[in-house]
């Protein structure tokens, strides 16, 4: 296996479609046996020994499945990232100091040197987001892609100045991928506990004007929604991000029930 073995491991949906357009030219820079438009496809003269071929099949398989893997998300973000750097005109290095380390414990220092050669390379594309989210969506289960989004505001936030022209790009992704507006309202309320008195009924998708049991029941339905058992399957940075999720909703009832003297 050639130097790119550390993205194609796992690969699936993102080989085809618009995002496979989009990364083939790069990977094939990276790993000399893709073929043809298919990225991965195996010329079927070739002998099933070969371990490219085997990793051709293997992959082939998967994007018949549509079944979306570890692999495919980190690729989708990564797509989506650059999206987002490129949204108010200029890449920072705030952005740039945000996305090493996610890149480095997805991949590993040598791998995540290749990661960001391949960032910089769609950094320098012309990406149609609403294609690109709209083949995420048909593979990528709900409660990952609020996890996603989460990343997304991460990454817009990394200098602590959320531009308007970032949080227009988001908010729009977030809609192509499916996203209801409360979903999306919840997520951003993280980031406005400084500046907006009412981020915790938001963050619970609730008014506040809400009765306590009102609240209580938010809550219980939220903590649901974003238990890190329902990206299991996603990557580590997605489940960790569900995780802080978990736990800005426990924080944001405690900071309500404080509030309203709730027992």
């Amino acid at each position: 296996m050639s130097k790119a073995k550390w993205i194609l491991g796992g690969l699936g949906f993102v080989l085809g479609g618009p995002i496979g357009a989009l990364i083939g030219v790069a990977l094939g820079a990276l790993y000399d046996g893709f073929v043809g438009t298919g990225l991965m496809e195996a010329d079927e003269t070739s002998e099933q020994s070969n371990p490219r071929n085997q990793q051709s099949n293997q992959q082939s398989n998967q994007r018949t499945t549509g079944q979306a893997t570890a692999g495919d998300i980190n690729i989708s973000f990564l797509v989506l990232i650059a999206c987002v750097m490129k949204a108010d005109g200029r890449v920072l290095k705030s952005e740039v100091n945000f996305v090493k380390p996610y890149l480095v414990r997805l991949y590993g220092e040598t791998g995540a040197k290749q990661a960001l050669q391949l960032l910089k390379d769609l950094l320098g594309k012309d990406i149609d987001y609403v294609s690109v989210c709209t083949q995420i969506k048909q593979h990528v289960n709900y409660s990952t892609l609020l996890e996603i989004v989460h990343l997304l505001l991460d990454l817009a936030n990394a200098d602590g100045d959320f531009a308007a022209a970032e949080q227009t790009v988001i908010r729009r992704m977030a809609t192509l991928l499916g996203l209801t507006t409360k979903d999306y309202d919840a997520l951003e309320a993280l980031y406005k506990k400084t500046r907006d008195p009412n981020w915790a009924y938001q963050a619970l998708e609730i008014e506040p004007s809400a009765t306590d049991d009102e609240v209580k029941k938010a809550y219980r339905r939220m903590a649901m929604k974003y238990h890190p058992d329902k990206v299991a399957t996603a990557s580590e940075q997605v489940r960790q991000k569900a995780t802080e999720k978990f736990r800005a909703i426990n924080e944001a009832y405690e900071h309500i029930k404080l509030l309203r003297n709730i027992k």
